[in-house]
């Protein structure tokens, strides 16, 4: 990573973690990176969490604990659907930006052209 990418970094890692230790928000960053090996990972983290005297944590472990199939499929599957969402986010941009100017036909030409 370029040094001021780095810097970054560590300022935001610096700033996530107020109130909590850099080694929770680390270990959790780990998990981010697809593996099948995150699923228990990511247990014995949520299990750490709830251990610890953090309540702000304590929420975010809630959360995950809600749709743990879902967190568990995010961290360890290599399939994402970002593709899709920046074609829906890109799609939504034109339709606000034509707003009121022209027709369906002049969208659609737009949509398919850019």
């Amino acid at each position: 990573m370029p040094p001021t990418l780095v810097a970054i970094v560590d300022l935001s890692l610096s700033f996530l973690s107020e109130g909590a230790p850099p080694c929770r928000i680390r270990s959790f960053a780990g998990l981010l990176n697809p593996d099948p090996g995150n699923d228990a990972r990511l247990r014995q983290w949520i299990t750490d969490a709830h251990a610890a005297d953090l309540p702000h944590l304590h929420s975010f472990t809630r959360g995950l604990d809600l749709d743990i199939q879902a967190a568990t499929a995010a961290l360890t599957l290599p399939h994402h659907n970002g593709r899709t969402e920046g074609v829906n986010t890109k799609t939504k941009m034109i339709k606000r930006q034509m707003y009121g100017r022209a027709g369906f036909a002049l969208l659609r030409h737009r949509i398919l052209l850019g």
